[in-house]
């Protein structure tokens, strides 16, 4: 049997859609033929995101929500339910972040970036269930390589996107039983992002970046937004429970020695 990555008929909703990753999520599952509703705090900006999908002939709602409140994220979720029906996709991509050390981080900074990645991620989740079609949702968190691995002046992004990684791996195994799959991606460095543009901004080290890359190339939003697409559909229909990488290898270390000039030995 042929699969085909089309979601004709199928309804998303994608919070912190208003911009990079997760707009451009938004616009690829519009394009296979999802309806899509999309939250993000800012009314005027979640306004011209959804015009943005309707403007290509697509279907969606922008609603002002923040995943911080989980009352607000319920009744988003039930206006769209309300307006397309039931959810099949959730992507979950709200996120904060800067570079600080621990010693110089106030504890209302470290709790801002848990309150918006870890617990809005919980709210999002939490609150699509009853809205959920089941058996067949997807579920999707936007997770991060600081998840996984430690980084300096990362101690709340860590935090945060490794609570992401846990509770997917949690939920998949509870909700499994209903047919709801529960997975996340996690972007390595992304050209046109925020974070590559703050932390890579000098083109001597965006080149010595790119370098350390097996694929020795920044990734594109739209890479993202494909394997969103893929663990949408049917294609993705037997995995849950994952933290998928979507990194160009980044993961597996640094890779900047040439393999390929090195001359065989013996």
């Amino acid at each position: 049997m042929a699969y085909e990555l089309q979601l004709a008929g199928r309804n998303a909703f994608v919070a912190g859609g208003s911009s990079g990753i997760n707009l451009e999520i938004a616009q690829r599952l519009a394009e296979a033929g999802s309806r899509v509703t999309l939250i993000s705090r800012s009314a005027e900006k979640i306004d011209a995101a959804a015009r943005s999908i309707t403007g290509l002939g697509g279907q969606a709602l922008g609603i002002a929500a923040d995943v911080r409140d989980f009352d607000a994220v319920e009744a988003a979720f039930s206006q769209a339910k309300d307006k397309f029906g039931e959810i099949d996709i959730v992507i979950s991509g709200a996120a904060g972040n800067f570079r600080v050390p621990a010693l110089g981080m106030s504890a209302n900074a470290f709790k801002a970036v848990i309150d918006i990645d870890l617990i809005g991620t919980f709210n999002v989740l939490r609150a699509s269930f009853a809205h959920l079609r089941k058996p067949g949702a997807s579920l999707i968190s936007i997770s991060a390589p600081q998840g996984a691995h430690p980084e300096m002046f990362q101690a709340h992004a860590c935090a945060a996107k490794a609570g992401v990684n846990m509770l997917t791996k949690c939920l998949a195994m509870e909700w499994g039983p209903a047919g709801v799959r529960v997975n996340a991606i996690s972007p390595g460095p992304i050209a046109g992002t925020e974070g590559v543009a703050r932390l890579a901004a000098d083109p001597t080290l965006e080149a010595a970046w790119k370098d350390r890359l097996a694929l020795r190339r920044y990734g594109t939003k739209r890479d993202i937004a494909g394997l969103a697409l893929f663990l949408s559909t049917e294609a993705g229909g037997y995995i849950t429970g994952a933290i998928l990488n979507c990194d160009g290898g980044s993961s597996l270390g640094d890779a900047s020695a040439d393999a390929l000039s090195v001359p065989p030995r013996g």
